[in-house]
């Protein structure tokens, strides 16, 4: 019986070894360990695809020449494809910066929607991109603040997922912040860098994050400016993401 024992644990630190990937270039001694976990998104990056069709799309986040991938892919009319997993490092956000973080494509599941730019979102496709949200969140217990676009965590860079995106109506549903008036009154002596700082935008080009924070929250205001509603309006975010 013993020896049975010890036959078993012999197979079973083979199998662990085996299941142990050995990427050091230098002479090592596997001992496995149970004690890890698999990578854990804590953030979901959107994008639009700027193709015309999510085929083309598709042909592009799968050629290994090109470089890039997402999780998801979400066509127009609500189909829902799934390209790298989750607990994965997708190629979606480049460089990238949000509250501290640098690098977004290690703590986010990136998400393609298939749009050109320049057209409105197809119900059947925010449709589906809700439930795969929902979805998501749950399994993960993602905050609503960190439902973000790739022009928030790449101001000057991308846009996506643009102007047109219904964001007001996403944070309904509880991916994302949104605020209406009456907003607060924005507090004294903060100047407009601070205050996008301490919401998450990448502050090292001023004027870039405010085209950023504009672009999300007042698609409609093309100033390139911050005035007193827009630091209100970014002061009622911070509270929102402050409680949450």
């Amino acid at each position: 019986m013993k020896g049975r024992a010890c036959a078993v644990l012999f197979v079973l630190a083979v199998v662990g070894c085996a299941e142990l990937p050995h990427r050091a270039n230098v002479p090592v001694e596997l001992q496995p360990s149970p004690n890890y976990d698999e990578r854990r998104p804590n953030y979901v990056v959107l994008h639009y695809t700027s193709d015309d069709t999510a085929e083309q799309a598709l042909r592009t986040l799968t050629d290994p020449t090109r470089k890039v991938s997402a999780h998801y892919v979400v066509a127009r009319d609500g189909t829902i494809y799934l390209l790298v997993d989750e607990l994965a490092r997708a190629w979606h956000a480049g460089e990238s910066y949000w509250g501290g973080d640098a690098d977004l494509n290690s703590a986010s599941i990136g998400i393609e929607i298939d749009n050109d730019g320049e057209e409105p979102f197809a119900d059947a496709q925010i449709g589906s991109l809700l439930a795969l949200l929902g979805d998501i969140k749950e399994r993960y217990g993602i905050p609503a603040a960190n439902f973000l676009g790739h022009g928030d965590v790449a101001p000057g860079r991308k846009v996506d997922p643009g102007r047109l995106f219904p964001w007001k109506r996403l944070a309904e549903y509880g991916f994302g912040l949104w605020c209406d008036p009456p907003y607060p009154e924005p507090p004294q002596g903060v100047d407009d860098s601070m205050l996008l700082g301490a919401f998450g935008y990448d502050v090292s080009n001023p004027a870039a994050a405010i085209s950023a924070f504009k672009r999300h929250f007042e698609p409609d205001n093309s100033s390139e400016e911050m005035a007193q509603q827009d630091r209100a309006l970014l002061s009622c975010l911070i509270l929102k993401k402050q409680n949450r």
